[in-house]
């Protein structure tokens, strides 16, 4: 089905903060998760790949075509939904509406209601007395309703509270049923996106980690915990990042069959999870103890 998204060697410099020669893939038709600490880039990417910033160097295409001569040709396909608030707190809903609907030649009026009627927004009441959870579902009716091929949302359930997280992943669900859409998702929760996202691309310090499968993820990334002994030269070269304490070892492999047969029933093996594989890759086992 090709990409949605390319970035071929995209550089961006903050002063001390770089994004450093990222070339990624977003896939269309499915959902890929951004993860990686707060500061990694996440956000950074995001927004070059909406051009809201320029990158310094590199190219940036999406649906195969660059912005330079097809800004709005893009933006009428994607929809978006931000952390940050984007209502206007001294307008009504119906008020919002009427701003945001003419820039779409394909906006629903019908769907916008249908989204409303089951979000419970109110469309007369000023936007500044909704709370954090009902404009982050005002901003996802806004982003649904002009029938959007591809969806970027930065972490978008952060406000909301577990019972319409769990309705907002539903909903997602029913948006994928339609093959010809695709979701890049930014999120701190991991637990959002092993149910949910086909890939994952993890960012850290500016730089692409991995961008995977999240099968793939599963499959090959593991927490080894054993005795140190059996540490060496050549156990130690299948280990991401290793903590010891005392005479004991944990660590991260993305070797899960090899570690398995090298060390047997003489280790705990268990599949890493997301949460786990971002912890130790990111320096964390400094300020850690083993149990």
């Amino acid at each position: 089905m090709g990409n949605a998204v390319e970035l071929q060697n995209v550089h961006k410099s903050f002063g001390r903060f770089e994004i450093k020669d990222v070339t990624l893939q977003v896939k269309k038709g499915f959902v890929t998760g951004f993860i990686g600490a707060n500061g990694a880039g996440k956000s950074t990417i995001i927004k070059m790949i909406m051009n809201l910033l320029q990158p310094d160097s590199g190219e940036i295409r999406v649906f195969g075509k660059s912005y330079k001569k097809n800004e709005k040709a893009i933006k009428e396909r994607i929809g978006f939904v931000f952390n940050d608030n984007i209502l206007y707190g001294d307008l009504a809903l119906r008020d919002m509406k009427k701003l945001i609907a003419p820039c779409y030649r394909q906006w629903d009026d019908y769907l916008f209601q249908q989204f409303c009627d089951r979000f419970e927004l109110p469309l007369k009441q000023n936007t500044k007395s909704f709370s954090d959870g009902m404009k982050m579902k005002a901003s996802l009716a806004f982003a649904l309703s002009h029938h959007a091929e591809f969806l970027i949302m930065d972490e978008p359930t952060s406000n909301l509270d577990p019972i319409f997280r769990r309705e907002f992943i539903d909903l997602l669900h029913d948006v994928m049923l339609d093959e010809q859409k695709t979701i890049l998702l930014s999120t701190h929760n991991m637990s959002d996106l092993s149910s949910f996202a086909d890939y994952i691309t993890f960012i850290q310090k500016g730089q692409i980690v991995f961008s995977k499968e999240i099968h793939e993820i599963e499959e090959e990334y593991a927490i080894v915990r054993g005795g140190v002994d059996l540490l060496d030269r050549d156990t130690e070269q299948y280990f991401l990042a290793i903590r010891r304490a005392d005479n004991r070892f944990e660590a991260l492999t993305a070797h899960y069959n090899t570690v398995k047969e090298l060390f047997g029933e003489e280790a705990i093996i268990e599949k890493a999870s997301l949460e786990e594989i971002m912890y130790y890759t990111r320096g964390g086992k400094e300020n850690a103890s083993v149990n």
